[in-house]
Parts: structure tokens; sequence; C-alpha cells
């Protein structure tokens, strides 16, 4: 079994809306609409968990009902970070009973873009490892500053890689990780993958996706306006 669960909590403080940016609407859906599309149809996907925050609870549900799903869709709350958030929903997978060897799949609802191929392939490298994580070779040249005023070393760009969401984990592990973390290790934590590395899981690189980019800025919003208004 695999359940995805997608982040909606979010509340896009940079794009200087009054609404979080998941909830504009592009083409007559808002933005969460389009990942859980996706997701719903997705032929290796069983179930959804989505976090949101109570005031949106009801918008997402009434949106959900609109794309007709055919699977099982649950809601978890948002918790104070990010990692917290993720930690909920996988509460939610254990309360509904889902045994520790399936595969949990966590999404943006801020990265409307994700393809059917980029999730089949997370799915199939996590049944290579303890987990998966889209990436992007990083193009430019990338310098480490101390002081962030003069550069400190050269790093080298052929070993670097930028990651992606939909990251996939073995559900029964990455809950592990996160039960046995303390609250202020919990708070420290910025990304699905960090913690799995620190606590020793086998985490796979698969490629990820250049059009799979997460609206965070005016830009990018108008760039994803520009895609959805061209097809």
């Amino acid at each position: 079994m695999n359940i995805a669960i997608i982040l909606s909590g979010g509340v896009g403080s940079r794009m200087g809306l009054n609404i979080p940016k998941q909830y504009v609407v592009v083409n007559g859906q808002p933005i969460i609409s389009y990942c859980l599309q996706t997701f719903l149809c997705n032929e290796h996907t069983d179930a959804i968990v989505v976090g949101v925050a109570d005031e949106w609870k009801e918008y997402v549900m009434e949106q959900m009902e609109k794309l007709h799903p055919a699977k099982p869709v649950f809601y978890a709350a948002p918790g104070e970070t990010r990692q917290y958030s993720i930690f909920n929903a996988l509460r939610v997978v254990k309360d509904q009973g889902y045994s520790d060897d399936c595969f949990v799949i966590i999404h943006d609802a801020a990265r409307p873009l994700v393809s059917d191929e980029l999730i089949n392939r997370c799915y199939e490298a996590c049944g290579r490892a303890d987990g998966s994580m889209p990436v992007i070779a990083v193009k430019d040249t990338t310098y480490y500053s101390e002081d962030g005023k003069s550069i400190t070393s050269l790093l080298d760009r052929s070993k670097l890689w930028a990651g992606q969401a939909p990251e996939a984990f073995v559900f029964g592990k990455y809950l592990q990780i996160h039960e046995k973390m303390s609250h202020e290790e919990l708070l420290k934590i910025n990304g699905s993958t960090e913690i799995a590395f620190k606590q020793g899981l086998k985490v796979e690189m698969v490629e990820g996706d250049p059009m799979n980019f997460k609206i965070t800025t005016p830009e990018d919003l108008s760039n994803f306006e520009s895609i959805i208004n061209s097809k």
C-alpha cells in the first residue's frame, strides 16, 4: 500500500497575498487541486492524507469532492513546523491501520506540476532502500562563504544536487525515527529527507523534474499560470 501525504498548512508569507498560495485559483481551480488530481489518478497511490489548517479544511474537502476521489482521503492537522505536520500525518496513517511496510510519499501542495512518472520513480526506488528523493543537478558554480561577504571555498558542483518533493519512505521506519526524536530535535529539521539521513536510513536519489518547481514567489506563480494557460 502507498499513502500520499500532501502538506497544505503553509501560509505563503513571501507571496504577499491575503490567502495561502496553495489556494490561489488558477484556470478555475486552486493550486492544491492540481497535485491532488495527479495523486488521485496515480494507479500506485492507494490513499491520501492532507495536512491542512482547521480554517481551510472545509474548503479543501469541498475541492476534493469536486475531484471525485475513488480512494480513501484523510485529514491531519498541521504542526508548528513542516516536519511536525508530517509527524501528525504519519500518526493518521498509523491510526488508520496501515502496516509498517507500506510506503508514504510526501509532497507539497505548492508543487502543482508533479508528474505521474516522477511519483512512480519515487515508489520504485523506495522499494530498493528505506526512502527515495528526486534531485536536480546544480548547474551554476557554487561558492561557500562563512560570513556571507567573501568566498571561503569553491564547491564541486558535480557532487551537488538540489532536492525536490515528493519524497517516499518505508512507513514504519520513517515513523519510528520521528517517535525517537525529542521535541527540540524535530523542530530543527528542515527537510523530509534530512531526518532520514541523520537517523541512518538509506535514501536513494532519483531523477527529478525541472517542471516540478515549488511556488514560493510571485514570479513562480506567474510562471505556473503561463504554463497552465498555454495548455
